[in-house]
């Protein structure tokens, strides 16, 4: 199938673009710039021009396609309102997306977080956070998953707190870009709060396997590592970069502070058990050991 992806040339986007290829579906990526336009087409893919805010191209590129896998989201996280504004543009975009597929049967895979839930591993089942830094990217899943019933296979991958790929990514990769910057291997908390993690490419496969089989209205998580110890991450990092390790405030962390200092482990079985996914690559420990000082 032709599949219509957005943020196809981010750490995730382009593992995805590339696991979709390899099994024979053809890709037309959204691109904002000159550069990005250049990667997606030497990744092969066909490329549509413009950004979230873009509607009208947005809904184009939906339109042109027999699928949709959303992964493009605001990289800023100085301040609640950069946040803020992320998801709302971010809501604008899926809610264009999911009017231009409304009573056709095609997919549409979007992407949040995994949800925590004190004392134990979050499941598939468990709803996500409506409220708080990322409570609007909740309720948008949520609003897409709804689609359902309006002719839509929609569906929700759930991503750990960090999807890595060579030491970069995610959370850890905000600990390491703030401990080069601070000169400290930084963790908030007691450090013993565990955050789930998954590889890139296997993240990708996810994603195939959401666009090609999931029923309507249903999430998934893609999570290999259960839960990591932010201490354990903070160590390795520091470790690697030749840097102290040791408690920080969470303010140090700014609107992302509360979250960091959270204990969210969470599970894939579901997932696992019913379309298949088993990851193969490196976990996240491991893969931090790629981190060059």
């Amino acid at each position: 199938m032709q599949v219509f992806i957005t943020g196809g040339t981010g750490l995730i986007g382009s593992a995805v673009v590339a696991e979709l290829l390899e099994h024979g579906h053809r890709v037309l990526a959204l691109t904002r710039s000159d550069t990005s336009t250049k990667a997606a087409e030497a990744a092969g893919a066909e490329t549509i021009r413009g950004g979230l805010a873009d509607l009208d191209v947005v809904r184009a590129g939906a339109a042109r396609s027999d699928g949709v896998i959303h992964l493009a989201f605001g990289n800023d996280f100085s301040s609640p309102e950069a946040v803020a504004a992320a998801v709302a543009e971010e809501t604008a975009a899926l809610t264009a997306l999911g009017e231009e597929l409304t009573g056709s049967d095609r997919p549409l895979v979007t992407v949040s977080g995994t949800p925590w839930v004190a004392g134990r591993l979050s499941t598939e089942d468990d709803p996500l956070p409506l409220e708080g830094p990322v409570g609007g990217r909740g309720r948008t899943a949520n609003s897409i998953l709804a689609l359902a019933a309006r002719g839509v296979r929609s569906s929700s991958v759930r991503l750990p707190r960090t999807v890595h790929n060579h030491g970069e990514g995610g959370f850890a990769g905000l600990l390491t870009q703030i401990a080069r910057q601070s000169g400290v291997s930084g963790y908030p908390g007691d450090g013993t709060q565990r955050w789930p993690a998954v590889h890139a490419v296997d993240a990708a496969v996810l994603f195939r396997l959401a666009l090609e089989n999931a029923p309507a209205g249903t999430a998934w998580h893609a999570v290999d590592d259960e839960g990591d110890a932010v201490r354990d991450i903070a160590e390795v990092i520091g470790r690697r970069l030749g840097l102290p390790v040791r408690q920080v405030p969470e303010e140090t962390f700014g609107p992302l502070g509360g979250i960091f200092a959270a204990d969210q482990p969470s599970s894939s079985a579901h997932t696992r058990a019913t379309l298949g996914w088993t990851p193969t690559h490196p976990k996240l420990l491991a893969d931090l050991e790629n981190l060059q000082p």
